[in-house]
């Protein structure tokens, strides 16, 4: 939508793509709050708000007539949208007991990730059709069907006990049980990493392409989308994986298959050979960082929200650190270089985890006695 953008509301192109940090910056600042929100005053209400706001900002977006107003509208949207996935994960964590976690988990990335794929493609033939305001209306528009819909199915979720009050000494106390957990560090620090070295290069897939002389950018987004469709097939192969597998062994398949993926992807193949190669690399990172994320939802049974937005927090603030390096990295040489010291990372990441995550109730646990 930027040159669409630009153009209609007469701002320099480099303006108008800062409209995604307009929403990315927010979005990973704000984490920890929601994240007490969500533990205090309720993860469901939280949600309906956030996606509420989302979807008017999204309209706000269709009609305005300024720039500003869509910036602001932008920032808007961010500084709630992570009121949404993120606590969605921590009310998974309160409803789901932790030896179906990841099953339950992997649902959910299927549905975000079926998103993420089909949106940009809907995306581009609205904006084809009906230009950028269409694209915030169908948004805005169909997301205040979803909010509509929320309210009542998740006012029927049940509260799996009573919501402490809200003071500052609790809030505190809930971030020092999270850290207390030796887990956090690692599960934290590992995904921030994943941020930098697997989605920062992301902005960097057309000029990759453009060595092996692709210049389409609709295939730079079908690579990308191959990405997401490994996610899928991630999400959908949970309930096998985790019935074969120890949880370390699947850490260290996901962190193998992330970095082959990686520096595969450095080697310049064909853009269908591509495709293949970012299927493989999104299959790979999801295989790890859902073994994360089950984890990070077994910090705290009393701030699951903190410890889930604190969470995405790194993760985001990874993403938005990557495009930075691997921009270094291009302006003072090539891109490949980092590509291959972003594997190793992948590399000692899933062994460190695999090391040292354990989850608390694994021993109390029984197994479960059926993939469903």
């Amino acid at each position: 939508m930027v040159p669409q953008i630009a153009a209609d509301l007469l701002v320099d192109v480099k303006m108008a793509a800062l409209l995604s940090t307009a929403f990315t910056l927010p979005y990973a600042l704000t984490q920890p709050v929601l994240g007490t929100i969500a533990d205090f005053f309720g993860k469901t209400r939280l949600m309906n708000m956030s996606l509420l706001v989302v979807s008017v900002t999204a309209l706000a977006c269709a009609v305005a007539t300024s720039f500003s107003l869509v910036f602001a509208m932008r920032v808007v949207a961010g500084l709630l949208a992570g009121g949404i996935f993120p606590v969605a994960m921590a009310l998974i964590g309160d409803l789901v007991p932790i030896n179906r976690r990841q099953i339950v988990i992997g649902r959910l990335l299927a549905v975000g990730l079926t998103g993420n794929v089909l949106g940009a493609a809907i995306a581009g033939i609205i904006g084809d059709l009906f230009g950028w305001r269409g694209i915030f209306a169908v948004t805005g528009g169909f997301g205040l069907i979803i909010t509509i819909a929320a309210f009542y199915i998740l006012r029927s979720f049940p509260v799996p006990k009573p919501r402490p009050a809200f003071n500052i000494s609790a809030v505190k106390a809930n971030y020092q049980s999270i850290f207390a957990d030796p887990r956090a560090k690692v599960c934290f620090g590992s995904v921030f990493f994943e941020g930098i070295f697997i989605h920062g290069i992301f902005p960097y897939v057309a000029i990759l392409l453009l060595t092996s002389g692709e210049t389409r950018a609709a295939i730079a987004g079908l690579v990308i989308a191959a990405f997401g469709l490994g996610g899928v097939i991630y999400s959908l192969s949970v309930p096998v994986l985790v019935t074969h597998f120890a949880e370390r062994k699947l850490m260290l398949i996901g962190g193998t298959l992330a970095a082959a993926g990686l520096t595969l992807a450095a080697l310049h193949f064909s853009w269908g050979a591509q495709i293949a190669v970012f299927g493989i690399f999104g299959f790979g990172f999801y295989l790890l960082h859902g073994c994360i994320q089950v984890h990070v939802t077994d910090l705290s049974s009393t701030a699951r929200g903190a410890a889930t937005s604190a969470h995405s927090s790194s993760f985001f603030l990874g993403q938005a650190a990557g495009p930075v390096i691997y921009g270094f990295g291009y302006s003072h040489g090539s891109l490949e270089p980092l590509m291959f010291l972003g594997s190793a990372v992948i590399i000692v990441i899933a062994i460190i985890c695999s090391r040292y995550l354990r989850l608390r109730s694994t021993t109390s646990a029984p197994p479960p006695s059926s993939p469903a």
